[in-house]
């Protein structure tokens, strides 16, 4: 069985979504010939932890610990919740943001390139050197972000005749929140030089999505892959909610607020009796202080119940109970590339989905290529409004269903034979 080093900062009992990509690929790689070996640093500081992820990992595969040292540490010290905050990628308007707050940027932005994980890539090279000679491991992934991962990778792609894989989960220089780090121009070169030199020195680049892909190959000749993110598991089987449930899963940031989604709802409320008292909205994760303001101006507030961050396994049921899931993204260019992880795994729970995102959004074509739901711009409002109501009208008579289709591509073991053929080919 040919092994396989996976250096990753996302792991149990970290949550999120960044931790299931790895952890399901680790539980399936031995199903086709693959041995995963698996290296994360020993004492993280994770914004989100989810203790029930420990459970998933599977048993006897070899995990390798490495101390980190992270500077979020020593900015905790002064300023806990917005140092979390900003570590979570949560970066509020620049307006809203306190002095504090934007000397953090600043800091984090020029002081640490590419990130504050930074310090982890010595001591780690120096560790899987020793693991490369001892085991003859001639293959590692690295998976970013945080992207000061792959500068381990190139690091050990340097002293030694291995074949390196960088699986990008998110972009690096082409995602939203880097612009809003307060980078010098200095700075933006450094970046901008690391992820070149990342993208030509890797054997391969694996990415989540097509837009990211064509971005990359812009700047690399090197080999690219799409193996998106995945479901796991048999559909939850739940009873569904006796209320007209719009669920969201994950982050709800200010910047991801739909507006026009609280304006249909709330003409809705107003014209339609039975719609105000059955509407039922579940916001599940972080939630901006933004999107929490427009909620009470279009007077939803006694409509919605906020959960906070709940385990996955509850998640899973969330989904599984409600009559409509909702995907919602920011109406930019940049943003045309993002495919939820969350996206997959409302496939699975065959729920309707209202994609409401960008024109041309790569995750709103999945939801119509799946047959699972509908896609719409903020520029949507009227269509947006009447499938709502052709939607409550079905809720209301028990035959409101998703029609899903074909999505057993996505399910994390037929990606991980996908990951296991690109690993192969390199070894060929």
């Amino acid at each position: 069985m040919q092994k396989v080093l996976i250096v990753a900062y996302y792991w149990p009992p970290a949550g999120g979504p960044g931790v299931q990509r790895w952890l399901k690929f680790v539980k399936y790689l031995p199903d086709f010939g693959v041995e995963p070996i698996v290296f994360v640093p020993e004492n993280p500081n994770y914004p989100i932890v989810d203790a029930s992820l420990l459970k998933e990992i599977p048993e006897g595969v070899r995990i390798i610990k490495e101390p980190i040292f992270e500077p979020h540490g020593l900015a905790a010290l002064f300023s806990k919740k917005k140092t979390k905050r900003i570590s979570s990628g949560i970066i509020q308007k620049h307006h809203k943001q306190s002095p504090m707050e934007r000397l953090f940027l600043w800091i984090r932005g020029n002081f640490f390139i590419p990130d504050a994980r930074k310090y982890w890539v010595r001591p780690s090279v120096k560790t899987i050197s020793k693991l490369v000679r001892d085991e003859k491991i001639q293959t590692i992934i690295t998976t970013g972000p945080p992207h000061s991962v792959h500068l381990i990778g190139m690091a050990l792609k340097s002293r030694f005749a291995i074949r390196w894989i960088a699986d990008f989960r998110d972009p690096w220089t082409g995602i939203g929140y880097h612009k809003k780090l307060k980078l010098t121009t200095s700075s933006k070169r450094k970046h901008k030089l690391l992820e070149r030199q990342v993208l030509t020195t890797a054997d391969k680049i694996v990415v989540t999505s097509k837009t990211t892909k064509r971005e990359f190959e812009e700047i690399t000749p090197t080999k690219i892959d799409v193996i998106t993110n995945g479901y796991d598991g048999e559909k939850i089987i739940a009873p569904l909610d006796g209320k007209f449930t719009l669920s969201h899963i994950g982050s709800l940031l200010t910047a991801r607020n739909p507006i026009v989604l609280w304006q249909v709802l709330q003409e809705l409320c107003r014209e339609n009796a039975d719609f105000k008292a059955q509407l039922s909205i579940q916001l599940i994760g972080v939630v901006g202080d933004g999107v929490k303001e427009s909620l009470a101006r279009h007077q939803l507030n006694d409509s919605t119940t906020e959960f906070g961050y709940v385990r996955h396994s509850k998640v899973l049921e969330l989904q599984a109970k409600s009559q409509i899931l909702l995907l919602l993204e920011i109406d930019s260019e940049e943003t045309k590339g993002i495919i939820p992880g969350k996206l997959f795994e409302y496939l699975n729970a065959r729920r309707p989905i209202l994609a409401l995102g960008p024109e041309n959004w790569e995750a709103g074509m999945i939801v119509l290529e799946t047959n699972s739901g509908k896609r719409f711009t903020p520029k949507d409002k009227l269509d947006l409004k009447n499938v709502l109501l052709e939607w409550f009208t079905a809720f209301q008579k028990g035959k409101l269903t998703s029609g899903s289709e074909a999505i057993e591509k996505y399910s994390r073991r037929e990606l991980t034979r996908k990951l296991a053929n690109t690993i192969k080919w390199e070894s060929s």
